[in-house]
């Protein structure tokens, strides 16, 4: 077992009693969020508290990840009570306790199947402003659908219209004293999430519903309460595949977005706290510790488990060292399941929503979406096309939808590389970023121009077409930095042997340099040899402008009256100041805000 593994080196007891300590507070705050999340799937609230025994024990004895909690969560409730609603199955009914474990059980086989191709890596291709916006938009989804249980009323189903529709609906049912104690909650927890962030406001709020239904009777008011839970373990079952019907190809399809969407946020989220503490983690074993704690939900009868970002911050925030803590977080929801059922009936159902809403409000990626509006505006849109996609077209539909722009993402990317054209600043060696650096010049007669990315069939035309931009009258060669350039295509080739004989014409030398040889052996194979042959092919820039008949000291244009004036005050600079100006530009770019 990897547990084993985390304990054994460096492991004091005092590590030990925080850790166990740390399980005990994360099983207390699952109890409202994972009966919450079990209602949202179509599940009795009793099996939110089976999900977070074996299937949590089986994860932490699996898992690389240390400090990482799984449990119980929105998005594959979310997506399990999607789909009930959609074949037309009544929440909580016996189809929907015999349908569930189903699903958590060809999730399972999902992780297997992943873990055999390796599809952990995959992960790296979903970019952070896409999950953002995911997780954003299926946590306003779930906040959504819980509103109306805030005053009384009764959860909704569907897209972001329908719940709206819903929401108005339901104010025939609005109940005052309902709204006050729910919103109330929310209030309160986000509010001590702020001033005293380590009390675990979740668990007092629990207590104080409690003890306001024994003090005051408030079901008598009106306020809903939760439904008696039986007392004692989870029985085990085997999921019966046969129950799914004419659904098992709607559900092979629904089981494979949970998967994918589990694996997606649960890989990235262990992964940042497996980068935050310097500690090794397998994405693939983790793929085996998926499957095999939805096997555990499964025969348990729960929904598909995932990880939990809230719960592991909760974790986290407790100075969580090793995966005890979650062997802890079980054991506490034995006792729980022997002794504390018997409270659960006194739970207002408002405070409880309340509860949950706040664990989702924590979910949300708005901070991400500010930093991108303000630093990266096309990753905002993209951002906002997934979290709008999961609102407005469901979750599996936003699984795809949120896929497709990761891989967009990165063939726009690709196809717009960064460029630049380069010179050489008075004193210096190398070549610089004319934009960046405001003392560069460009050398006389002469065009050198970065490509930062692989050519293709889908960036040649960018490649010519800012070349050609940057000639002037009295240009006499071009010098491409292609250290860039790692592949280049059939298509990129055949431009480029035609680009350079157009120059060849009228009088202007093209050099390639800088690059790796392996380039060299791409262009030969791809029928580009002439440009080998013909010497328009260099090791470096030096040895381009060299054979184009420039030697050190190159001259530079000529400055403009203003420019000269920087440049006088530039050589009246010592070594070391030009040195850290020219430094300055590097990080920050020109004092005029421009950059490449």
């Amino acid at each position: 077992m990897r547990l084993f593994s985390q304990i054994k080196k460096g492991y004091s007891s005092k590590a030990a009693i925080k850790d166990i300590f740390s399980g005990i507070v994360v099983a207390l705050v699952s109890i409202p969020i994972s009966m919450g999340y079990s209602q949202i799937a179509g599940l009795p609230s009793i099996y939110g508290l089976y999900g977070s025994l074996l299937p949590i024990l089986v994860y932490g004895l699996l898992t690389t990840s240390r400090q990482f909690v799984v449990g119980v969560d929105a998005m594959p409730a979310v997506m399990v009570g999607g789909m009930l609603a959609q074949l037309g199955i009544m929440a909580e009914t016996k189809e929907a306790m015999r349908l569930v474990p189903v699903i958590s059980f060809l999730t399972a086989l999902w992780f297997f199947a992943f873990y055999v191709l390796k599809a952990g890596r995959i992960v790296k291709y979903i970019s952070t402003p896409v999950m953002g916006g995911f997780i954003s938009g299926v946590g306003l989804t779930i906040i959504m659908m819980q509103v109306p249980k805030l005053f009384g009323g009764t959860p909704g189903t569907g897209e972001i219209i329908v719940l709206l529709q819903h929401i108005w609906n339901q104010r025939e049912n609005f109940h005052l004293l309902s709204l006050c104690l729910g919103a109330g909650t929310v209030v309160i927890i986000l509010v001590c999430k702020k001033l005293i962030p380590k009390v675990p406001m979740t668990i007092i709020m629990l207590v104080i519903g409690g003890m306001l239904q024994v003090l005051f009777k408030l079901d008598r008011y009106g306020v809903k309460l939760m439904a008696p839970v039986e007392r004692g373990l989870p029985k085990l079952i085997i999921p019966d595949i046969k129950v799914a019907g004419d659904n098992f190809l709607e559900l092979i399809m629904l089981s494979l977005g949970i998967a994918g969407v589990i694996m997606a946020q649960t890989l990235l989220a262990s992964g940042n706290y497996a980068k935050k503490y310097h500690v090794p983690m397998d994405n693939n074993a983790e793929l085996l510790a998926y499957g095999a704690m939805n096997v555990a939900a499964g025969v348990t009868g729960c929904c598909p488990i995932n990880g939990s970002v809230s719960r592991s911050g909760i974790a986290d925030s407790q100075g969580t060292k090793s995966q005890l803590m979650s062997v802890s977080a079980a054991l506490t929801m034995v006792l729980v399941l022997f002794i504390g059922t018997p409270l659960i009936k006194y739970l207002p159902v408002p405070i409880l929503t309340g509860i949950v809403i706040t664990a989702l409000i924590g979910i949300l990626e708005f901070d991400l979406a500010k930093r991108l509006w303000k630093s990266v505006r096309n990753e905002w849109f993209i951002f906002m096309i997934a979290l709008l996609a999961v609102l407005l077209f469901g979750t599996i539909n936003g699984v795809i939808i949120g896929v497709v722009l990761s891989f967009w993402e990165v063939a726009i990317r690709a196809v717009n590389p960064p460029t630049a054209l380069m010179g050489r600043i008075p004193g210096h060696g190398n070549f610089h970023s004319l934009k960046r650096n405001s003392t560069a010049k460009p050398i006389k007669n002469t065009v050198i121009y970065r490509f930062g990315g692989n050519l293709f069939f889908a960036n040649i035309d960018l490649f010519c077409r800012e070349i050609e931009e940057a000639l002037k009258e009295d240009t006499k060669q071009i010098v491409v930095d292609a250290r860039g350039i790692g592949n280049i295509d059939i298509t990129a080739a055949e431009r480029l042997v035609m680009f350079h004989k157009e120059l060849k014409n009228r009088g202007i030398k093209f050099y390639l340099t800088e690059h790796d040889g392996s380039l060299n052996d791409q262009l030969k194979k791809l029928g580009a040899e002439s440009l080998i042959e013909e010497g328009a092919v260099r090791h470096t820039i030096t040895l381009a402008l060299k054979d184009a008949g420039l030697e050190k000291p190159y001259t530079l244009e000529e400055n403009t009256e203003m420019e000269k004036e920087k440049k006088e005050t530039f050589f009246n600079d010592s070594v070391e100041e030009k040195a850290l100006a020219a430094e300055r530009e590097w990080l920050h770019g020109k004092a005029d805000g421009s950059k490449s």
